[in-house]
């Protein structure tokens, strides 16, 4: 979304250069149905809706300068088209931070957002547990410690939620420490 030029006595940029002033922050990006797929920095963004491979869908309030144009700074952005993505969550890098975001923060045996939160094995390794989806959680260090190395039935715990592999909307909240409030509605699961 390009803007008019800037009127009569308001200061641009300038320099030869042509690289736009104010380009901090991040940029949801959606497939071409609208599917979020991924996190991008604003400049990847206004890159690629320059090359017209993406529309600006929302955009903030803030504008982006060169020494020839002005735009308005993308929030979120969609691809015009369709890039064919792997579903295999399974096969995704599992890291302690997207396990954190899909258990949301919070100790899976005790509820708690307490100090200190952990990864734990359900099944621990030594017993043969391995390191998938399903059987590992966030975990608090008393819980943790608490649970150590037994089977749940035998430490006398219970899981809050049965862990399973994550919706693809957990990797755009790990890509991005803030979520802004015009995400929201595109990362709701359909």
């Amino acid at each position: 979304m390009r803007l008019p030029a800037p009127e009569a006595g308001e200061p641009e940029p300038t320099g030869a250069s042509a690289a736009l002033v104010g380009s901090g922050g991040r940029v949801l990006v959606l497939n071409a149905t609208f599917e979020p797929i991924n996190v991008c920095t604003v400049r990847r963004a206004t890159v690629l809706v320059l090359k017209d491979k993406a529309e600006v869908i929302e955009h903030g309030d803030d504008t982006l300068r060169s020494e020839r144009m002005r735009m308005a700074k993308p929030i979120v952005i969609r691809l015009t088209t369709y890039v064919r993505i792997p579903r295999d969550a399974h096969r995704r890098k599992i890291t302690r931070r997207a396990v954190f975001a899909r258990d949301r923060w919070t100790c899976q045996y005790c509820g708690g957002v307490r100090g200190t939160l952990t990864i734990d094995h359900v099944v621990p390794r030594s017993r043969g547990g391995p390191s998938s989806w399903e059987n590992i959680v966030t975990c608090c260090a008393p819980c943790n410690r608490r649970k150590g190395d037994k089977a749940l039935r035998n430490a006398g715990m219970k899981l809050i939620r049965e862990p399973r592999a994550p919706s693809p909307h957990i990797f755009v909240h790990v890509a991005s420490s803030t979520i802004h409030p015009s995400w929201e509605q595109y990362l709701t699961i359909r």
